[in-house]
């Protein structure tokens, strides 16, 4: 009946196209689930979880305890009827919830895959394709399971993916089969096909995969570039062929997932301790009272014992206090509210629905709406203090625009500010028909150069049309599509081609171009591709006219070394433009977090080229032997100038973490990315700015390094904090002492910052980051980020993204929040105390796994400072008026114990218990909790410091619940006392007493009705239709139902259940009653009134300053106070405006994504076919025509160069594969 779960893998086998054979393993079907229940397991299971939370387990007890007549004083309705409801309302939501999670899964399960069998392709479901199987893919279609490429329509199995669901990029990634597999296109061969692959166990590592492919008595090595992941989106590839691997849940894509964490909010915890406390609390005063009882039974009761004698089984005072005890517990049991965890979930729920709904939060571009996933995290948005935030399509779009660059020493790109003139954008048609459309410019001195014929300018551009390894394809006559490895080389090749410098295609040994209207090919002789230590790239090339030329373009640090002497003043030139530094009052390129790279050629003579390639033919095979060789001819270059590329931001981003800044809140971002490309970012989006005092870099290679390198930058910030803030030298050396050198192993405090008068940022390299996590390093690590306003961490895995932030869960306790939009961010997503995915046209893995989703990072500042605040707020404030109201209504019974003998009679009638918590009260503190709020959304963002006191916990604590549950108590004497005085000896206008217990009852009732509700309204700052209608609805409620209940017509359907009858009436017809009620209103409220007046006065809180100020402007009926766009100009004036604090220093800013091996793809041929040149020179010749009708036939024909045909380098170099595949004989 039950299947035997398989033992943990150590290496997983498959041979392909065997099912009996991988069956025997007992791998994982293709078949997913993330929901809990199903129709058999929901009531138990759901039953078994509810029951787990305390407060439901109490109350079960309490309905048991009240099935026993010797113990029991109230009916059971009274418990089990707010108990069902509790139990009802949360097994709905979490079905509904639960539901929509199947229907997800099913949609995914449900998807159609073209599975080999029997020689022959079968549409299959998702769920239904096994490990071994081979499937076929189509052009955009996702890939079903993790597979290894056999096979592709294109040449030597290469197809084309996009990564965004796994990455967040939306760049295309090439993949390549095994050389030996990539022939067997046909699905007849396919189907004889046999192979067997050993490989790693199933992991989560999205970049790496080893595994070996036996067939035919050879093993062919497999690494990552020969997977298809799950999630992958196949781009323009026709069709290929895939050997599943693994399926399901061992996909990468679902082992980034892993088990959904039940995510609890601090205030839940807070409310479970608070409410054992009370549990303890009821627990003493029920012992105390039980003791009252049998001190009481044995002085007093003995004398009632002829005619009130003892009900069997009790016969002593011992039995009756032990009887008294569960009594009490039973009516005292609502001092542990249970009606507090359903309204706590109601008001979540209201919340989250505002979130759905708030219309500045929805992205009509994407026709995406924010969404609140889960309910239970609402108040924790008004508590973050750190955001960890994933880069690329989560800050940025991925999208690089061609924004300024530097020739010759003259900077273009320079527009007008606001005050000038707008600027136009450039339109490059006319003079370029085969311009990008979507090109933007605006500076038109750049292409007055290029026109007039600029050397310098033209070789500019030159360089770049042929220093890349872009793909174009052309799809119909004049539209070129550039197929780039990263979008860096797409925007420059781009701006190339508005330029007039157009590239149009490449053979292995050759590009083609169109430079000012004239077709030219270059025989491309020879590609020095990029890699992360070289930081620049090159290509040799031969014009038609036999002149050989190197182009380089590469990072400024390492190009501008290896320039010409004769380029020195052209160098300082540059580097100005390069650098921070601030010429004629504008900041330049890296200042602006703009991506450079700079430009540089080389003329190279027939012999120098006959040298190098043979050297370099010897050295390829050797990877030390070819940097070299490179470095060889990489000499004496001529610097051309420079280019800056904007890594578009997305919109808002610089307001939102500048704004999110003001709150207090730290963004940390943990990227991927390379350090440059992180750096670069962090200027661009003002994370980093130059008024910084110091950004310290840690990118040491062992742990001793890294500590060390951790402990210098928290010396220099004491040293910087000394010089900056001499008066505070005694308290920063106090606290370096004590915090920084000591070797205490104690947890970090929160203060730590405060001891700092600087802004220092921190970024850390990903192996340094490595070192860093590790145990003993934990505490260093912590202590040096948290005293920066900033930090970024790059080259960061997706399991070292999440250790970064259970790091700061564990040593600091603040909330977390990890925003994210890729699968290599779920792992984040999901430590984080709050996981935001960015929804839109990427992935949507990152989405599935949050708490909230939404399509731009700016959305967040609204997440937080508005929706996140307010919830906090309403919590809050609804936990202080519930517990205070509960003490208020319960302890009443307490004071009447001292005058009943401690009999466990209740002051109420059992329907006004029943009813208090459910109908009298539930409705204004909901209205309250899901409608109130101190200032508007607009001033909730002008006064980011709004935020601050959730992130310090101030407006419910341990402190004010102990001030709510005085004020409680305080009310509940009060109530009992001032009704007992006055109506002690007083008299009904008929001379008879008027002090009876039913009187008292509704007199009590009543006024503990009005005292709350006027509290209330006092609690309330924002009143809308709904609250007036809760509140005073309520109120006239209690007064319907209670003459309802004291009615002649109920009286005589159950004279046992009814028996208060006419009470009603005839209470509230006494002057005598009123009175009581008006003076135990005024001595509960008055006080608190004055309470809060003084505290107004002498120390206000910041929401105070601000409603005031707006009441007082608008009583002056003055315009309103400056917008956000006038605050973000001030800001912007005050980055602009501010003199660096490090007016000396110079950062590059270049930043390039480009990857090593796509250059030897290029020169191989191995890629061509994919993108060859479909156009032919008859309809070239015609556009020529179109932009040159005035011309003569002779003119164009000048324009038209011969096509060389020189021999090349990678001529030789046409088999080698993307990776190097090992072939050994198997032994016999």
């Amino acid at each position: 009946m039950f299947t035997k779960k398989p033992p943990p893998e150590e290496k997983r086998m498959v041979r392909a196209n065997d099912r009996e054979y991988n069956e025997k393993f007992q791998y994982a079907t293709n078949y997913i689930t993330t929901s809990k229940y199903n129709i058999l397991t929901f009531l138990p299971i759901n039953l078994f979880e509810q029951f787990q939370v305390a407060a439901n387990t109490y109350f079960l007890f309490l309905f048991l305890l009240q099935l026993i007549p010797q113990v029991s004083s109230l009916s059971w309705f009274t418990t089990i009827v707010p108990l069902v409801m509790v139990l009802s309302i949360t097994a709905v939501k979490d079905a509904s919830d639960d539901y929509f999670r199947q229907q997800s899964d099913n949609k995914v399960n449900n998807r159609q895959s073209q599975v080999l069998i029997s020689g022959s392709l079968r549409n299959e479901k998702w769920m239904n394709v096994r490990v071994g199987d081979i499937i076929k893919l189509e052009n955009n279609q996702f890939v079903a399971a993790d597979l290894l490429l056999l096979s592709s329509s294109e040449p030597h199995g290469l197809c084309y993916i996009e990564t965004a669901e796994l990455d967040g990029e939306t760049n295309m990634k090439v993949r390549q089969s095994v050389s030996v597999t990539s022939e067997l296109g046909d699905p007849n061969n396919l189907s004889e096909f046999d192979g067997k692959v050993v490989c790693e166990p199933p992991n989560n590592k999205l970049d790496r995969f080893n595994g070996t492919l036996y067939w035919r008595d050879r093993k062919y090595t497999l690494t990552n570039q020969n997977m298809l992941l799950r999630g992958c989106v196949l781009r323009n590839t026709e069709a290929c062929y895939g050997l599943v691997v693994f399926a399901g849940p061992d996909t990468k894509l679902m082992q980034n997932s892993g088990p959904t964490k039940f995510k609890r909010a601090s205030i839940d915890l807070l409310m479970n301790t608070l409410v054992l406390w009370i549990f303890g609390f009821l627990v003493c005063m029920c012992m105390f009272l039980a003791i009252g009882n049998a001190v009481w039974e044995q002085v007093v009761g003995s004398r009632f014992q002829n005619y009130l004698p003892w009900e069997p089984p009790v016969n002593s005072f011992v039995f009756s206090a032990f009887f008294a005890f569960w009594s009490y517990v039973i009516i005292l049991n609502t001092v542990v509210p249970i009606s507090l965890y359903v309204s706590v979930e109601v008001i979540r729920l209201a919340h989250s629905f505002f979130i759905n709904r708030d219309q500045q939060m929805f992205c009509s571009q994407c026709n995406t709406a924010a969404k609140a996933r889960t309910t239970t995290l609402s108040e924790e948005l008004g508590q973050v203090e750190y955001i960890f935030s994933d880069k690329t399509g989560t800050l940025t779009q991925n999208i690089m625009n061609f924004n300024k660059c530097s020739i010759n020493g003259s900077s273009y790109g320079d527009v007008p500010g606001p005050p000038g003139p707008k600027p136009k954008r450039l339109d490059f048609t006319p003079f370029n028909p085969l311009a990008d459309p979507d090109f933007c410019f605006y500076d038109d001195t750049l292409l007055e150069s290029v026109k007039v014929g600029d050397s310098s300018t033209q070789e500019f551009f030159r360089l770049l049309s042929l220093c890349h390894t872009v793909m174009s394809e052309e799809k119909s006559e004049g539209k070129l599509v550039y197929k780039a490895q990263s979008p860096d080389e797409s925007a420059l090749v781009t701006a190339a081609r508005n330029f007039g410098f157009v590239f149009r295609s490449r053979t292995p040994g050759t590009i083609t171009t169109t430079e000012m209207g004239r077709p030219v090919t270059y025989t491309l002789l020879a590609i020095l591709d990029f890699n992360n230590v070289r930081k620049r790239m090159s290509v040799i090339v031969r014009n038609p006219e036999g002149k050989i030329r190197l182009y380089c373009k590469g990072a400024d640090t390492v190009l501008l070394e290896r320039l010409h002497p004769c380029n020195q003043k052209l160098i300082d030139i540059t580097s100005d433009h390069l650098h921070c530094l601030y010429i004629l009052g504008r900041q330049e390129y890296a200042t602006e977090g703009l991506r450079t790279l700079t430009l540089a050629y080389r003329d190279l003579s027939e012999e120098e080229w006959d040298t190098w390639s043979k050297n370099h033919r010897c050295a390829e095979k050797e990877e030390d032997q070819l940097t070299a060789v490179y470095e060889e001819i990489e000499q004496n270059m001529m610097l051309l100038g420079a280019t800056a590329i904007e890594d578009k931001l997305q919109e808002g981003v610089r307001e939102t973490i500048a704004l999110l800044s003001l709150a207090n809140i730290k963004t940390w971002v943990l990227t991927g990315d390379k350090q440059e490309t992180a750096i670069n970012i962090g200027y661009s989006c003002k994370m980093l700015t130059d008024d910084m005092t110091e950004v310290f870099v840690i990118s040491g290679h062992s742990v001793q390094t890294v500590k060390q390198e951790l402990r210098s930058a928290r010396e220099r910030m004491i040293e910087l904090s000394q010089s900056k803030d001499g008066e505070k030298n005694e308290g920063v050396n106090g606290c370096g002492d004590a915090r920084f050198k000591g070797a205490t192993k104690r947890k970090v405090t929160s203060d730590l910052t405060d001891s700092f008068s600087g802004e220092f940022a921190l970024v850390v390299n990903g192996h340094s980051l490595a070192h860093a996590l590790e145990g003993d390093m934990e505490e260093e690590f912590v202590t040096t980020a948290c005293a920066c306003k900033a930090v970024i961490c790059c080259r960061v895995t997706p399991l070292q993204k999440a250790q970064v932030v259970e790091l700061i869960k564990k040593h600091k306790t603040a909330i977390t929040l990890a925003i994210g939009d890729g699968a290599n961010d779920v792992s984040m997503i999901k430590t984080a105390h709050i996981g935001v995915g960015i929804s839109g046209q990427e992935g949507i893995q990152a989405v599935l796994a949050s708490d909230y989703s939404f399509s731009q990072f700016r959305f967040l500042q609204r997440l937080l400072l508005v929706h996140g605040r307010w919830s906090y707020l309403r919590m809050c404030r609804f936990l202080y008026y519930f517990f205070y109201k509960n003490f208020a209504f319960t302890m009443v019974h307490f004071w009447f114990a001292f005058f009943c003998g401690f009999s466990a009679q209740t002051v109420y009638d059992q329907f006004f218990i029943t009813l208090f918590n459910i109908v009298y009260t539930s409705l204004p503190v909901l209205a309250m909790g899901i409608f109130n709020q101190d200032v508007s959304d607009q001033k909730s963002l002008e006064y980011p410091k709004l935020y601050e006191p959730g992130q310090l916990n101030l407006l419910f604590n341990k402190k004010e619940f102990f001030i709510c549950i005085a004020q409680g108590i305080y009310t509940s004497m009060v109530l009992f006392f001032v009704p007992y005085a006055t109506m002690s000896n007083a008299t009904e206008s008929s001379g008879e007493p008027l002090a009876d217990y039913q009187t008292f009852a509704v007199t009590t009732a009543t006024a503990l009705v009005i005292v709350v509700s006027v509290q209330i309204a006092l609690d309330t700052s924002y009143w809308t239709v709904i609250n007036h209608v809760c509140v005073w609805g309520s109120l006239g409620s209690y007064f319907l139902i209670m003459f309802g209940l004291h009615s002649q017509r109920l009286f005589t359907i159950s004279i046992t259940h009814f028996h208060f009858v006419g009470n009603a009436q005839s209470t509230l017809s006494q002057p005598a009653v009123w009175l009581t009620l008006a003076l135990t209103t005024a001595i509960c409220i008055v006080p608190v009134l004055a309470l809060r007046f003084l505290r107004w006065v002498l120390k206000p809180q910041l929401s105070d300053t601000v409603r005031y100020v707006q009441l007082v402007v608008e009583k002056k009926r003055s315009p309103a106070g400056s917008s956000m766009a006038s605050t973000w100009c001030n800001v912007g004036s005050i980055w602009k405006d501010r003199p660096s604090t490090r007016d000396g220093s110079r950062r590059s800013g270049y930043a390039f994504s480009h990857q090593e091996g796509f250059g030897e793809l290029i020169t191989s041929g191995k890629n061509m076919a994919s993108f060859a040149p479909k156009h032919s020179s008859s309809w070239i010749d015609t556009l020529l025509k179109k932009k040159h009708a005035h011309s003569s036939t002779s003119d164009l024909a000048e324009y038209t160069p011969a096509v060389s045909h020189s021999s090349s380098v990678p001529g030789s170099l046409q088999d080698v594969p993307i990776k190097e595949e090992s072939q050994e004989k198997l032994p016999e």
